[in-house]
């Protein structure tokens, strides 16, 4: 098998990465890494040396792919299945790629601040910090609760790059600062989302998992 992706199953940036291969049943080898044990850890440096998941190695190609956008922009394009995920219309496809930033930068990034403070000591903790991603957080909510259509996906009625962004994002998202009343249409979304098969393969793959997830107080 060509495709390894190095992940980690609570990571939510591997969930982009695996919805992608999932969507067009991809093959592919997972390959756990416990950044805890010393060996697994060395080895995902020495492919990239930022140490972040997930990692797309292709052995047939000689490629080592990091970053999830890029991953699913790989697959898209070397092994593409009957989903593609980046439009071919070069104007929805560049819309497509901006709404997979807002969400990330905005999004799953806040996120991951408000989720690691929890591990800092009582002392070293950012309490400003955690408000203002917070804050973003809400912000961005906001946005997608005006643009995303009633019944359809993020950029309308075809799956993409921007919902394999949004599933996990907001999964987590809604658990760590949640939608309340005030976002019918993106919970309703979220519904959607976790109803995917593709989706629904991730989350439940990760359950067995959830409990090392930090949690408040």
């Amino acid at each position: 098998m060509s495709l390894t992706l190095h992940y980690h199953p609570l990571s939510s940036f591997c969930w982009k990465a695996l919805i992608a291969l999932h969507e067009n049943g991809t093959a592919f080898t997972p390959n756990l890494v416990n950044l805890g044990d010393p060996a697994q850890r060395a080895a995902l440096l020495a492919l990239w040396p930022i140490g972040r998941f997930p990692v797309l190695e292709d052995a047939a190609r000689g490629e080592t792919v990091p970053e999830s956008s890029i991953v699913i922009e790989y697959l898209d394009r070397h092994y593409p299945g009957a989903k593609r995920l980046i439009p071919e219309d070069p104007a929805l496809a560049l819309q497509t790629r901006q709404r997979d930033r807002v969400i990330d930068l905005y999004i799953h990034l806040p996120m991951q601040k408000v989720v690691l403070d929890r591990l800092r000591p009582a002392d070293r903790r950012d309490p400003l910090g955690v408000a203002e991603a917070r804050a973003q957080i809400r912000t961005t909510y906001a946005l997608l609760e005006r643009e995303i259509a009633d019944g359809g996906w993020m950029m309308g009625e075809r799956f993409t790059l921007a919902d394999c962004s949004a599933a996990p994002a907001l999964f987590y998202g809604d658990m760590n600062e949640p939608f309340g009343d005030g976002h019918p249409r993106l919970a309703a979304y979220l519904e959607r989302l976790k109803a995917r098969p593709s989706f629904a393969r991730v989350l439940e793959a990760a359950e067995p998992y959830f409990g090392m997830l930090p949690k408040d107080g």
